[in-house]
């Protein structure tokens, strides 16, 4: 055998090769599918940022094996290869399905070598060829989860060629230790790769060794009679496979403390047949089997998922169904009498064939064990590898025989040719989600899995009218599904149909299996169930008059699951919105005990640090969770915001860098950029500012905060008539704006002199807010410059009264009354014969600059008493403008007190912008 088994030519590998590119080409337009979903999209494992450790703690979809909810499956190896892609080309589905076709490529090369030992070589080359376009190995290809039977399949055919290999060639340690390292590897990539160990050993015991099973009884019976001993060569050969089982129980003691001898929980809507009475449940999954053996014999109705109602249960012994079952049993039955029976190379291709068959499928056949599925097309990866070398074998047999030469060479190019043309077409279904679960609903409509994947697809797509269709077919297929009942109540609140989405949600909550006294709760239902408490707490909460009635929902969840994280979560944001914070902290300190690896969980508890107002503490739990999760971007905004917020110059450059980090992550965010903009203006840094300012309102044209600051900026740094086109598109957004129409009141008064346009900003305010005193007060210095003075008057009268404590109005009040006075008198008396218009005019002059000293002392005192941003930022301009008209002059003392005083509050008004900036 070691001497049939030659090297692959280089003209063989291209074929192959060439064979799988042709019918796998198409696959790298596929994107992200079902599974593909969980194990790439959603999985953190993948990502840059994870440590490495975790792939060695989590199951293959990223979830700690520790969890209840982890499906057990332990592929570290294959998760590492996810990572790579992730590595070289993020989420780009194209790098993923190349890898896999190539190797799929590489699995059918040294699949034909493995040929080699049982088979000719064109039949060996035949039996490769088949394999490569089988259409059944579409989802193990073309999936990218498929990689899992790719990686363990290439190491499973490495273990099993060092063994026959091996041993002829080097002392019996070497190539079981070889072969012990190739199993484990194997079995990380998937579990299934552990059952080559029996492969080897009946390889060495009825091919290399050439024991038949009659030998083996005949030596048996002697030895038990106490006519004869174990001969040597058998002794050895029992030695080998003593050594060989004993390392293979190591790794299955080592696997079953890797899942802490827990197995997954599965539900009946996953695999019937697990939950049923005798003998439904052992008539069904014997009938299974003929079921994966007509797949691989006509691969013509494929579909991606079997759960569920897929395959009726066979509840009885009359059904007729019972017939495939014994008939199937009949034939595999004769085969293996055939090839332990008798010796031969045609027995042993048999045997070796029946091997690959049967023992890689046993993981999947609920013989020892429950599995999530009914059936699966992809774990017939390794099984077709037999089925494969049977049909070779066949054909071979065939092809000897000169009257059905021909005849063969025919049948078997039409088989080749119609494979590769059914999985060249079934790549297709696996382009999207929507075209792949429609292509199985053509295969069988019985699945209510299927309806629900549809409609998931079209909810993806924003298409809630139609998904909502197939969630409700989904609920009439199976009425008591308990998920596609949440379907459809999510489905309703999406369409803002509150009502039909609490009877939803009820209608699943009353499908919930009964607490019972001393029973496990969560072993009788799958635990994404639960959250049909969660989804209808997180409904009815949005009244606020049912807010306990909310609570009470997700009590009820923990009480079911104590460890049930998410419950924790939603009622911590409760609790939060009930005004709760201590409760708050509790139920996240809570989650926190049963994941503190959960960046989320870190961001929430800092949120309640912000509510209990302890922004130390907020931060830390800001770092804790960028330290989890750098990319966080909700722990990046919210951390700088804080930093910003703290007034601690030393924080603004960590601020800035976490605000750089965040509008990287989202570059389409305008918050980020105005943030950004904040932060330079409290640096001083009024260039930056104002290009981070454009780039916010450029992503977003009424950006009001982002508006009103820049306009600020200009007018801050003697820009005011850059300001005015930038406050006219404020007030267009939004004419109610106060704030903007102050400082636009402010500019056109103080610069472009539009007393009219002035006079017309402070009326609207005081149309919105009769009792605004800023807007009321700058009204009255309208007035004033107008020169009506009885006007004046009256209106700053009413400002006081709105005001009564605010000393400068009194103190403005009384300088117009002596004005109006010093007016009167003047009138009163008669103007000397020789006074000159000259001097009437000068007279004027002095009056109005009276005026100014007025409209400068209000504006001063304003801006250390005022809370309105804008508003102050403003009148820094004017106190600059007006400061040399001032008559007298104050001293340089005053002036600088006058500017401390307008710089803490313009810090404390640009502190209230930013807590506004959402409005």
């Amino acid at each position: 055998l070691i001497e049939k088994m030659a090297d692959v030519s280089l003209k063989e590998a291209a074929l192959i090769v060439g064979v799988v590119a042709a019918c796998y080409w198409n696959s790298l337009f596929c994107g992200f599918v079902f599974d593909d979903v969980s194990a790439i999209l959603d999985n953190k494992d993948l990502h840059p940022s994870t440590p490495l450790k975790n792939l060695f703690q989590n199951d293959f979809w990223g979830t700690p094996m520790s969890e209840e909810r982890s499906h057990k499956s332990y592929r570290p190896l294959t998760v590492l290869t996810f990572r790579l892609n992730y590595l070289f080309s993020k989420l780009n589905a194209v790098s993923y399905h190349f890898l896999n076709l190539v190797f799929h490529a590489v699995v059918c090369v040294v699949f034909l070598k493995v040929c080699k030992l049982f088979l000719d070589n064109r039949s060996s080359v035949v039996a490769s060829l088949l394999f490569a376009v089988h259409p059944i190995h579409t989802e193990a290809v073309t999936g990218v989860v498929g990689r899992a039977e790719l990686l363990s399949s290439i190491f499973f055919l490495a273990a099993f060629g060092t063994f026959s290999i091996m041993f002829s060639l080097f002392a019996v340690w070497t190539p079981i230790a070889i072969t012990v390292f190739l199993v484990a590897v194997a079995t990380l990539c998937k579990e299934q790769g552990i059952t080559v160990v029996g492969i080897c050993c009946v390889y060495e015991v009825f091919i290399a060794q050439g024991y038949t099973l009659p030998v083996l009884l005949d030596t048996a019976v002697q030895i038990v009679r106490g006519k004869g001993s174990i001969p040597f060569s058998m002794l050895q050969t029992l030695l080998k496979l003593i050594v060989l089982m004993f390392s293979t129980l190591l790794l299955v003691v080592v696997r079953v403390q890797v899942i802490q001898s827990q197995l997954p929980v599965f539900t009946r809507f996953d695999n019937p047949a697990a939950v049923s009475p005798s003998p439904a449940r052992q008539l069904t999954f014997n009938y299974l089997l003929p079921v994966n053996a007509w797949l691989l014999l006509n691969p013509s109705e494929l579909c991606c998922d079997w759960t569920m109602g897929t395959i009726p249960l066979v509840e009885s012994l009359l059904d007729v169904r019972n017939v495939a079952t014994l008939t199937f049993f009949c034939f595999l039955g004769s085969l293996i009498v055939f090839s332990l029976r008798y010796p031969g190379d045609s027995s042993k291709t048999v045997l070796m064939a029946l091997c690959l068959i049967v023992l890689p499928f046993i993981p999947a056949s609920n013989l020892f064990f429950p599995v999530g599925f009914v059936v699966a097309e992809r774990v017939l990866y390794v099984p077709s590898m037999g089925f494969c070398i049977l049909v070779a074998h066949g054909w071979k047999k065939l092809s000897n025989r000169s009257v059905l030469r021909k005849i063969s060479w025919v049948c078997l190019a039409a088989v080749l040719f119609t494979h590769a043309l059914k999985t060249l077409h079934r790549n297709w279904d696996w382009e999207s989600e929507y075209t792949l679960f429609m292509s199985a609903l053509k295969v069988n409509k019985n699945n209510a899995k299927l309806w629900n994947n549809v409609g998931h697809a079209l909810e993806n797509e924003k298409n809630f009218e139609r998904a909502l269709q197939f969630f409700i077919q989904a609920t009439q297929v199976q009425p008591d599904d308990i998920g596609a009942h949440m379907n459809v109540g999510r489905t309703y609140k999406n369409l803002n149909k509150t009502k039909e989405a609490e009877e939803s949600y009820m209608i699943a909550k009353s499908l919930m299996p009964q607490i019972i006294p001393g029973k496990k709760y969560a072993a009788r239902v799958a635990p994404n169930h639960l959250n049909v408490y969660i989804n209808l707490a997180n409904l009815i909460r949005a009244n606020e008059s049912r807010l306990e009635e909310a609570d009470q929902l997700y009590r009820q969840a923990i009480s079911m699951r104590p460890d049930f994280k998410q419950a924790y979560i939603s009622r911590g944001e409760l609790l939060l919105k009930m005004n709760k914070p201590l409760k708050a902290k509790e139920a996240y300190l809570r989650a926190l005990e049963l994941d503190r690896t959960n960046a989320d969980l870190w961001y929430n508890l800092a949120i309640v640090y912000i509510e209990l107002k302890d922004p130390t503490e907020a931060l830390k739990n800001f770092n804790r969770a960028l330290e989890l999760n750098p990319t966080h971007k909700l722990a990046l905004f919210n951390s700088a915001l804080l930093m910003q917020e703290s007034g601690d110059a030393r924080l603004r450059p960590e601020a800035k860098q976490r605000l750089l980090h965040y509008v990287k992550e989202e570059p389409q965010d305008a918050n980020g950029y105005f943030n950004l903009g904040m932060l330079a203006m409290d640096d001083k840094k009024d260039t930056e500012a104002e290009a981070w300012m454009k780039k916010a309102i450029r992503l977003q044209p009424n950006f009001r905060s982002a508006l009103f600051n820049l306009a600020l900026l200009y007018s801050q740094t003697a820009k005011e008539l850059m300001a005015l086109p930038i406050l006219e598109d404020l007030l267009r957004h939004y004419p109610d704006h106060t704030k903007g129409l102050i400082l636009k009141g402010d500019i056109l008064m103080n610069q472009k002199k539009d007393i009219v346009g002035a006079k017309m900003c402070f009326e609207k305010i005081l149309e919105l807010d009769p009792s605004n005193v800023q807007g009321k007060h700058n009204l009255c210095v309208v007035y004033f410059e107008e020169r009506d003075l009885i006007k004046a008057e009256k209106c700053l009268v009413e400002t006081l009264a709105l005001a009564p404590h605010e000393e400068y109005i009194q103190r403005h009040l009384n300088i117009v009354r002596s004005k109006i006075a010093s007016l009167s008198a003047t009138e009163q008396s008669s103007p000397p014969a020789d006074r000159s218009a000259t001097t009437v005019a000068e007279e004027k002059k002095n009056s109005f600059q009276n005026l100014k000293d007025v409209k400068n002392e209000q504006e001063t005192t304003q801006s250390t008493t005022d809370n309105n941003k804008g508003h102050s930022k403003n009148k820094k301009r004017t106190e600059k403008n007006n400061m040399d008209k001032e008559t007298p002059k104050k001293s340089t003392k005053e002036v600088k007190d006058i500017e401390k005083k307008r710089v803490a509050a313009l810090k404390r008004l640009e502190e209230i912008e930013r807590i506004l900036n959402g409005e």
